[in-house]
């Protein structure tokens, strides 16, 4: 049976219930705001896209002290923390805006996280509901990351109509290429393909709704990352739920 996804701490219950209040977080106070916020009374600074300084290092390092990826801290919001923060806001049931306001500084102080599905081994999860890609070993998430899958919709191709949809159960990676590789319906990035012409793969636009043709997509530096730290090599285990 799989787990409800978790939440600690009264700041927690607020944030996966949608309800936010001042009482849900802790109040930080920056005297300084970093460029390109947003300065909240009572609240930590709003931050987005283009957004830079100490209070984006900040929230890097919390984003990577709870699991979700952001590539190199550095104070600069760019592309990599957008996605980590839609992982954020995906697992606490907030809107996915990207957008770093009192209800994801209070989802991210409230120590919110996915739990794993899986119990033992090395396996990569992959929820539908909530369209987030896990690294999991022995029941333990170990890395979160944004992901868009199966849209739903139909498509054509070579004549054929077919519907976008991500299939779920238990695979392994069955073949990889390591670089780009040219298909009917485009170019996927260093794909493990785990169910035909199904794959979890790098791939330019990631957004934070389900908008492929059926493949699990990852942004193209997450998914060297996932190679680089030996993930899904041959034989490694997908469960899609």
């Amino acid at each position: 049976m799989w787990t409800r996804w978790a939440c600690a701490g009264a700041a927690a219950l607020a944030v996966c219930s949608g309800l936010t209040a001042p009482a849900a977080a802790t109040a930080v106070r920056h005297e300084r705001p970093a460029t390109g916020v947003e300065q909240q009374a009572g609240w930590q600074p709003i931050l987005r896209h283009g957004s830079r300084g100490a209070a984006v290092l900040d929230l890097q390092r919390r984003l990577t002290g709870l699991g979700y990826w952001t590539g190199t801290a550095d104070g600069s919001f760019g592309p990599l923390t957008a996605q980590a923060v839609y992982a954020l806001q995906k697992s606490a049931g907030l809107a996915r805006d990207g957008v770093v306001g009192p209800a994801t500084w209070a989802a991210l102080t409230a120590g919110v996280r996915p739990a794993a599905g899986t119990r033992s081994g090395k396996v990569v999860e992959v929820d539908l509901r909530r369209q987030v890609l896990l690294l999991v070993r022995d029941g333990r998430v170990q890395r979160v990351f944004n992901t868009s899958t199966g849209s739903g919709r139909t498509y054509s191709v070579g004549g054929v109509v077919k519907r976008a949809v991500t299939p779920r159960g238990t695979f392994r990676v069955r073949r990889q290429v390591n670089g780009w590789d040219n298909g009917p319906l485009g170019s996927l990035y260093r794909p493990r393909y785990f169910n035909g012409g199904i794959a979890v793969h790098g791939y330019g636009s990631v957004p934070p709704y389900p908008a492929s043709h059926g493949c699990v997509r990852v942004s193209l530096s997450a998914m060297d990352w996932i190679v680089s730290a030996s993930w899904l090599k041959l034989g490694d285990v997908i469960v899609v739920r």
